[in-house]
């Protein structure tokens, strides 16, 4: 017993050349199709290459356009030449010019010899398929499709709108139920036969002529009315993106391919001098025996279409970044957003830098500047301090700056000053983001400045309203970052805790408490500055339950007391 190829070929005729020679001398009969759209010349010249070996035939020709009947005509032709003339064939292995054979051929024949009625095609319903793009997976076998998708686009999508609009729908012959799958198949003798000698086979011809990409349908239909043991499944490694386009494989692929176990690959690049020469040439590349298996490599190509779909998290391409929703994460890592902090304690920066080891900047997004830490004036990927830099796109400067410093933790001030409006949402949506607010704390500056009290009358409302709006957004049910809200006067009667729950947060846990704790400022009279603000029709409620008699309450008096975080 034999296997016979049937290779279709319309390009790259040298590497065709090649993989023919390489059946032939194994001892496999070739029929080999050459589409139509190939010029006379190169035909000729092709067939005349292969005039030395005895058993290569050549089909009757046929234009093999993409997703029409010309491909399932010209395997019919060439299969029916197979069949006639080559009585030891046994099993039919259907490839193309750009496939390569990836084990020893012997390897492929003794497979098959010893499952003799074993038809491997992959054939599943239409219910069952995840791979069909465009929409038109049930729809493919009831409507009609005269016109080519690649070369008349637009007659072939107004045909089926007018279809859908005078609800067309065809009748499928003898109530077979439609299969797809994929179009490199290896058939028995038998079950390929009885579909070629089928009485009703010019009814499925008719039928399946208007079907849409019917090479993957109509041996994969047809076969489940004959074959007596079927395998659902290719022999061939052939993989396609997220767009249904097959992948190609280059020389860098050639450990990928070995891992694969399977029998043939395809696409291969003709260029791909060294898969050719290990492949074909080279008998130590032979790969182990053993049972094809593609799923071993399908998590890489997996990987492979989530990074071209969807890219890597807080990096943006240009395909996704006009659309919202569309990105991979807002950002790349975490990051910590403090507001009120830096305004209630002295220091806090360096406080915290310090605690955490992480980077601390100022205010990114106050109106003068963007105050990086250390008073840089360019960080990480060129980021420049201007304000006018940043507000031109204030989220590509914040997603910029978490990927241009990723593997560092990023932690920056935030308030009512700053431009608040532009960023606020794109951070309450990132779950990268850690926020923690003190609400009211932007009265401290106020507080201390010493300044007419009709301005400071003013800008406290002004402060106010939005924080207040600011407080909405991060309250909202569509936030995604991790927020903590304190007022300022439940934040400085217990200020050690939730210092602590921050600091742990981030990730530099201390079971011991803080060694170091940063030093509040000095609120005596604070209390009455507040009541002041309500005494001129300003009321001043983001701060909490704040009395007149409310004083300092220090974090270093609680540092003296025993600390636990449970």
């Amino acid at each position: 017993m034999s296997v016979g190829i049937i290779m279709l070929v319309h390009t790259a005729f040298g590497r065709a050349e090649q993989v023919a020679r390489h059946w032939a001398a194994s001892g496999c009969p070739l029929v080999i199709h050459v589409d139509k759209a190939v010029p006379r010349k190169t035909y000729n010249a092709f067939v005349k290459a292969l005039s030395d070996i005895e058993d290569v035939r050549f089909a009757p020709r046929h234009r093999c356009e993409w997703g029409t009947w010309g491909l399932v005509a010209a395997t019919q032709g060439a299969a029916e030449i197979m069949l006639r003339e080559f009585q030891t064939v046994r099993h039919v292995y259907l490839a193309s010019g750009s496939c390569l054979p990836l084990r020893p051929v012997q390897e492929l024949i003794d497979y098959l010899a010893v499952r003799p009625n074993t038809d491997f095609i992959e054939s599943a319903t239409t219910a069952d398929v995840p791979w069909t793009i465009g929409g038109l997976d049930q729809e493919r076998f009831t409507l009609r499709f005269p016109f080519s998708w690649r070369n008349h686009r637009y007659l072939f999508d107004k045909y089926v709108a007018l279809q859908r609009l005078v609800g067309f729908k065809r009748h499928i012959p003898n109530g077979i139920v439609p299969h797809m799958g994929s179009q490199w198949w290896c058939l028995t003798r038998q079950t390929l036969s009885a579909i070629l000698d089928d009485p009703y086979r010019r009814v499925y011809d008719r039928y399946f002529s208007k079907v849409w990409i019917p090479d993957e349908s109509y041996f994969q239909t047809l076969a489940r009315q004959y074959s007596r043991q079927i395998e659902s499944r290719s022999l061939t490694l052939s993989k396609f993106d997220y767009q249904g386009k097959p992948h190609i494989f280059y020389d860098d692929h050639l450990q990928l391919l070995r891992r694969s176990d399977c029998f043939l690959a395809r696409k291969i690049w003709p260029f791909a001098d060294r898969l050719y020469e290990a492949f074909l040439t080279d008998p130590a590349g032979a790969m182990k025996r053993t049972e094809p298996n593609p799923g071993k490599i399908d998590r890489i190509f997996a990987k492979a279409v989530e990074r071209r779909t969807r890219g890597r998290p807080g990096l943006y391409m240009q395909s996704r970044f006009p659309v919202e929703t569309r990105e991979n994460g807002l950002t790349c890592a975490p990051y910590s957003v403090f507001q009120g902090f830096s305004d209630l304690f002295e220091n806090f920066e360096p406080w915290l830098a310090r605690m955490t080891g992480m980077r601390v900047h100022g205010h990114l997004f106050a109106p003068e500047r963007a105050e990086f830490s250390d008073g840089q004036t360019v960080m990480n990927g060129a980021l420049s301090d201007s304000a006018a830099l940043r507000d031109y796109n204030p989220r590509a400067f914040l997603a910029s700056l978490i990927w241009n410093t990723r593997g560092e933790r990023q932690c920056f001030q935030f308030g009512p000053r700053d431009m608040i409006e532009d960023i606020e949402w794109y951070i309450a949506k990132d779950p990268n983001a850690q926020v923690s607010v003190i609400s009211g704390a932007w009265a401290v500056p106020l507080f201390k400045s010493n300044g007419n009290f009709a301005d400071i009358r003013r800008e406290a409302a002004l402060l106010q309203q939005v924080e207040s709006q600011h407080l909405k957004v991060l309250r909202s049910s569509w936030i995604k970052a991790r927020v903590r809200i304190w007022t300022m006067a439940e934040f400085i009667e217990a200020p050690m805790e939730p210092l602590q729950t921050i600091i742990d947060e981030i990730g530099q846990q201390n079971l011991r408490g803080l060694a170091e704790v940063p030093r509040m400022s000095d609120l005596t009279g604070f209390g009455q500055f507040l009541q002041n603000l309500k005494n001129q029709g300003m009321h001043p409620y983001l701060m909490g339950d704040f009395p007149v008699e409310q004083g300092t309450h220090s974090p270093q008096q609680d540092a003296r007391k025993p600390y636990l975080v449970r």
